[in-house]
């Protein structure tokens, strides 16, 4: 007549995760049916990341009468298990003594405290929360009235459903000794309630200890005998009623088979009770409550629980508040419904709803590690590694921000990144433009200013058309700088490392040209002499369009294989997005170094066996030292590169492009611009032939 015990302990686990408590005590009665809820419990339990802090078993019939030195020596050793226990949330199974047993434990606890130091006139309360089961009621006998209940009060316990039957409370104000007609249990039950003799003659006798029949029960303490229904009168009420049924269904059967067989249907039945069991597998009614009255396949009742919270007060009454439901209809899992603001709880919990746990909560921000030899329930709390986080209490691991996210201080959230790329507003990015702009002005004059002196000899002198295509593709350098700022988009992309290797290798190839001119002019002085057709412009336009064609071609084969694109760096920097151009196929970006590598390598070396060689303005010499500044920057420039991130990795190869480009403006170009503008004599044909003879003449 009580629902299966298997739903009580899945409401009993659901409890316990809806208040999260994971470290619980367990109380159960020393038998069989203790054992079996330990059995089933504790698995679940474990399932579920719960962990029992202790287990004591209490006996069904305590002998306390084996004497008061073993009495106590037991209580003592009871106390400690769940007085001195973390565990706020304790779990009893049993039954009605078993609540009784636990009162005593504590009333002679007390009572030994107050002899062992008398000046502590203190009541010590458990301060627990006590989780019993249905088969539990907090009722007393009569010499267990006194007791201070208040240690139960708060208290959470599961009952078979019940509702208050119509007419319950009259019967009870009806029932008397007398009435009973042989009932020895209500005359027994009288004379403990009552400390009466309940007389057995008709008349009554008026003695002190005779009951004398105006006794109520609404007299008693709630303690002793509740007026209100309980699940264990809802189930013996349900009881009876499915027995009648029962009978009645199995007496209308029998009776149309008299009526078919033209016997009389009033003769009484002979009815065994092992006959009735196939009757009251198919019972199926409404009680008076309301209620439905049906068995499943096994021949359980189909029911729930009530979930109630137990309120004392201070004459040692109490109220029974229904608080929750235990639906057994309800999908698994889901099964407890509970209202929280209800309950009531003990007075000395720390805090409410109270915790119930082997430590403290890891607050957000930290994570859970485990402590060696401890139960899982136990651990210690860490902080969450860098670059992870965790929001929650009790976090098992913290977790990674998502790629546009990372940890705050505090580690207990995550905040968007920023993005990040070497803007025209930065306080780099103004500088890179101002320089870029200056030098772009400068090299502008230096052209101008040779383009105004263009019959002079140093401007003639090695070639003026390859004077002026590096000083465009110099102006060009410095302007392509300021494709590299700004957000990346698809066409900046595509241009700036491309346009950068052609542009540059032009620069180079024309310095490639000018310094073979150098070596060839030295060499084709003698009159007749086959290098002398070598010498003009065709050789330069040779050697600057072969070099610019082969750049072009590799940049050609780089936009049309893989070409670079716009890309967001998530990973490089913990707070910052950064948006950069992805270089496609990276060994292709490394091609266009290269070659510009080789070529820079190749006019060094030319210049630099070449530096001695006799020049009428230190051609040689110049491009010597101008390819010096280039190479230095550009070994520099790959280390540099390659150990920055985000725009700075720009900023590095801007810086490059700027600086090379400066090396070769100044150290060819700037000597020839202070001949012409400050030492004009200099820059006359009559002072480069008195210079030659000058010089044959030391050489003879």
């Amino acid at each position: 007549m009580v629902p299966n015990e298997a739903l009580q302990y899945r409401g009993i686990v659901q409890l316990l995760l809806h208040f999260r408590w994971k470290w619980v005590g367990l109380i159960v009665i020393e038998n069989d049916s203790g054992e079996h809820f330990l059995v089933a419990l504790e698995p679940m339990l474990s399932q579920n990341q719960i962990c029992s802090a202790f287990t004591e078993s209490y006996p069904k019939n305590p002998r306390l009468y084996l004497g008061i030195n073993e009495m106590i020596n037991g209580i003592l050793n009871y106390i400690p298990l769940f007085m001195e226990s973390k565990a706020n949330g304790v779990v009893i199974y049993g039954e009605s003594v078993t609540i009784r047993t636990l009162a005593t434990v504590m009333f002679v606890r007390e009572v030994i405290n107050h002899l062992v130091d008398p000046s502590n006139n203190k009541k010590k309360s458990s301060g627990k929360v006590w989780i019993t089961t249905a088969q539990i009621d907090f009722t007393f006998n009569t010499l267990q009235n006194s007791y201070n209940i208040q240690m139960f009060h708060g208290a959470i316990s599961f009952i078979v459903h019940t509702k208050e039957v119509q007419g319950f409370q009259e019967f009870l104000q009806t029932v008397e000794p007398s009435a009973a007609n042989g009932d020895g249990f209500i005359s027994d039950f009288w004379e403990q309630a009552f400390d009466c003799l309940v007389s057995n003659s008709i008349e009554p006798t008026h003695t002190v200890d005779t009951c004398i029949g105006d006794e109520m029960l609404e007299t008693l303490p709630v303690t002793f005998f509740e007026m209100s229904m309980t699940g264990h009168s809802y189930s013996v009420y349900n009881a009876v009623y499915v027995v009648a049924h029962a009978l009645h269904n199995m007496h209308s059967s029998k009776s149309s088979h008299r009526v078919m067989r033209g016997e009389d249907r009033w003769t009484p039945l002979k009815v065994e009770p092992w006959q009735l069991h196939s009757w009251l597998q198919r019972i199926s009614f409404n009680n008076s409550a309301g209620d439905e009255v049906v068995f499943n396949e096994h021949g359980e009742l189909e029911a729930g629980f009530d979930i109630t919270n137990l309120v004392t007060f201070q004459n040692n009454s109490y109220l029974r508040v229904t608080v929750g439901r235990l639906d057994h209809k309800a999908p698994c899992g889901k099964e407890l419904t509970l209202d929280e603001e209800r309950i009531h709880w003990h007075g000395d919990l720390m805090q409410v709803p109270p915790i119930s746990l082997c430590n403290d909560y890891c607050q957000p921000g930290y994570q859970k590690i485990k402590k060696e030899g401890e139960p899982f329930c136990c651990y210690d709390c860490i902080p969450c590694q860098e670059g992870k986080f965790s929001d929650l209490n009790d976090m098992d691991a913290c977790t990674e921000c998502s790629e546009d996210q990372y940890p705050n201080q505090n580690q207990n959230g995550c905040i968007p990144k920023g993005v990040s790329f070497l803007s025209y507003e930065d306080s780099l990015g103004i500088s890179i433009t101002l320089c870029a702009f200056l030098f772009s002005f400068i090299t502008a004059l230096v052209l101008g200013t040779f383009m105004k002196h263009k019959d002079t000899p140093i401007v003639k002198a090695n070639n003026r058309s390859l004077s002026y295509t590096l000083l465009i593709s110099l102006l060009l350098c410095f302007l392509c700088s300021l494709l590299f700022l700004g957000q990346p988009g698809e066409v900046t992309c595509l241009l700036r490392q491309v346009s950068f290797g052609i542009i540059f290798s032009v620069a180079v190839s024309c310095i490639l040209a000018k310094t073979v001119l150098v070596v060839l002019a030295f060499l084709a002085t003698n009159p007749g002499s086959r290098r002398s057709k070598w010498v003009g412009k065709r050789l330069a336009t040779f050697i600057v369009l072969s070099c610019s064609l082969i750049q072009t071609g590799i940049s050609a084969f780089w936009l049309g294989f893989s070409p670079p694109f716009p890309d967001a760096d998530m990973n490089s920097f913990t707070e910052e997005i950064i948006l950069e151009c992805n270089e496609g196929h990276v060994a292709m970006f490394y091609c266009v170094l290269g070659f510009m590598g080789c070529l820079s390598a190749v006019s060094f070396t030319v210049a630099f066996l070449s530096r001695n060689l006799p020049d009428s303005f230190n051609e040689a010499k110049f491009i010597t030292f101008s390819m010096l500044v280039f190479c230095s920057v550009w070994v520099s420039f790959v280390p540099a590169y390659l150990s920055t991130k985000g725009k700075y990795m720009v900023a590095v190869e801007i810086f490059s492009i700027l600086a090379s480009s400066a090396g070769l403006l100044g150290c060819i170009f700037f000597p020839k611009c202070y001949v012409i503008l400050l030492r004009p004599e200099l820059n006359h044909k009559e002072y480069l032939t008195r210079r030659k003879k000058t010089r044959s003449y030391k050489s003879t």
